[in-house]
């Protein structure tokens, strides 16, 4: 029985591995840039808070539940209330535009603040992470700008022995166990942004750490986290006045599995609403949607379709984000220096 229990944890943390599930993956990454990335803290001029839901493979008993909130927000006056590229009150000029883009300006520099509280359950198993995080943000040419983060916390990572069944009450393997466990976490990151295109890298667990689920410390017992790489970009191409395309990648490089990588392509019109696509390498193919609803509230949903050896059992997954644009005293409806 105490083997029979080892080989289910270890497939259950194998899989998640070989599928980058360490740590979650999110399809709407693009709406959120800042859950892979601290530095993205504090990039625009209005407090940003959105909360997230996450259910991969629907209909596989134990896979992979994700739920989140994050809020960040800026330090700075200058840039609040005085921003070079800052709307007039009411609202203005569509970030998406090309007029927009003809007009940027670096953003004056500030500090950028924010929290993340991140909990993922795949099996028994659940992992929850709840970091700070901090940015500095800096114009280094009239139209470029640089940001550097960095984020700490802590890592709880806790087996639910009432979720596995054993043949004794009180097996070895899990009686009197570490079974909830609170790790220190470090990550960091780097955003470089314009107008009309963005390149971001960044770090998460960087600290590896060793999991015991017994009270043995044996090696054979020991789990490990490993550091996730994060490298991504996007760019606007203008279609019309209207109509903008927004195609973006992210590269996950996650030692000792192979580099995995999504694209994403979305289409926006004005400030309204957006449209898109994205495909995950040997796992999935998304379409996704959101709405702008006003200068308070924002609305993103996706769907995957699995294409993995999954697809027998799974029936996709479905993923949610709302998004509420705090202390906004321009009034904007969507993003002005990130999309």
């Amino acid at each position: 029985m105490k083997r029979i229990l080892y080989l289910l944890i270890i497939f259950i943390l194998i899989a998640r591995v070989v599928t980058a599930q360490q740590k979650p993956q999110y399809t709407q990454y693009v709406f959120n840039n800042y859950l892979l990335n601290p530095a993205v803290s504090g990039i625009e001029n209005y407090t940003d808070v959105k909360a997230g839901y996450r259910s991969q493979w629907t209909g596989l008993t134990g896979a992979p539940v994700t739920s989140y909130l994050t809020v960040n927000a800026p330090i700075g006056q200058n840039f609040i209330q005085g921003d070079a590229t800052a709307f007039p009150a009411g609202g203005g000029i569509n970030p998406s535009s090309r007029l927009y883009t003809q007009n940027y300006q670096a953003a004056e520099p500030h500090h950028g603040i924010g929290f993340t509280l991140v909990t993922d359950k795949a099996g028994p198993i659940t992992q929850t992470n709840i970091d700070v995080t901090y940015a500095y943000h800096l114009g280094i040419t009239s139209r470029l700008n640089l940001a550097v983060g960095v984020a700490a916390g802590v890592a709880r990572t806790a087996l639910n022995t009432s979720e596995i069944t054993l043949e004794t009450a009180l097996d070895p393997a899990i009686a009197n166990g570490n079974n909830s466990q609170w790790k220190p976490d470090l990550g960091a990151g780097l955003w470089l942004y314009s107008s009309n295109y963005y390149f971001g890298a960044s770090v998460q667990q960087l600290l590896p750490q060793n999991l015991y689920f017994s009270t043995s410390t044996a090696t054979a017992n020991a789990n490990k986290t490993v550091p996730h790489y994060f490298f991504t970009g996007g760019v606007k191409l203008f279609l019309s006045d209207d109509l903008t395309l927004l195609p973006s990648f992210l590269v996950k490089e996650i030692q000792p599995v192979p580099l995995t990588y999504d694209v994403n392509l979305k289409m926006s019109f004005q400030d309204k609403f957006w449209l898109g696509g994205s495909y995950r390498h040997l796992d999935s193919f998304g379409i996704l949607a959101g709405f702008n609803l006003n200068s308070f509230l924002n609305v993103g949903y996706s769907y995957d379709i699995t294409t993995s050896a999954l697809n027998s059992v799974s029936n996709g997954t479905h993923e949610i984000v709302i998004g509420l644009l705090l202390n906004n005293i321009y009034k904007v409806t969507c993003p002005q220096h990130g999309f």
